[in-house]
């Protein structure tokens, strides 16, 4: 599968929208639970989802730089954290609606890569902590059948590159 705006943008409005109902189910007495993420409480996860899978991807789109300001914010002390987490994924999708903002490359930091494959990353940024948020808290995260494929492809793809930073663990055998 390709990256590729007409592959990827669709999925990106479905989970946008997932992670924005999900957020909104997150109760205040659930975010100093454990999250199942390594040793991060609920809070610690959702703060780290809220930041890199809206904010970033708003910026990463826009080609700015993540404030430093946003990376050690609290969200989740703001007690409408969820709605303004809705806020600015809406922002992240109108960002990557534009066409142009999948010619060329974005500058990571620590790499360039083409836009389509920063978009995939940070989509699937967005369901795999969608996904960790909604089973810490008893909740669901929903996908359509072309989302979990495109899911697939990219951890298949990108799974090798997320361990060494720590992001995936070591494959486990499934029935």
């Amino acid at each position: 599968m390709e990256e590729r705006r007409d592959t990827v943008y669709p999925y990106l409005v479905e989970a946008a929208a997932e992670a924005a109902r999900v957020a909104a189910g997150v109760g205040a007495g659930a975010l100093d639970a454990p999250s199942g993420c390594g040793d991060w409480d609920v809070r610690t996860l959702v703060n780290h989802w809220v930041v890199y899978s809206s904010h970033g991807m708003e910026h990463r789109a826009r080609r700015l730089p993540l404030p430093e300001e946003l990376t050690g914010r609290d969200f989740t002390a703001d007690a409408d954290w969820a709605a303004g987490f809705a806020a600015a994924l809406d922002r992240a999708v109108a960002a990557w609606a534009e066409p142009d903002v999948w010619d060329g490359e974005i500058d990571l930091g620590f790499a360039r890569q083409p836009a389509p494959e920063v978009a995939t990353m940070l989509w699937a940024e967005l369901v795999l902590h969608g996904w960790d948020v909604a089973h810490a808290t008893g909740q669901e995260f929903r996908l359509s059948d072309g989302a979990a494929a495109l899911l697939l492809h990219v951890v298949e793809k990108n799974a090798a590159l997320y361990r060494q930073y720590e992001g995936f663990a070591d494959p486990a055998e499934v029935g």
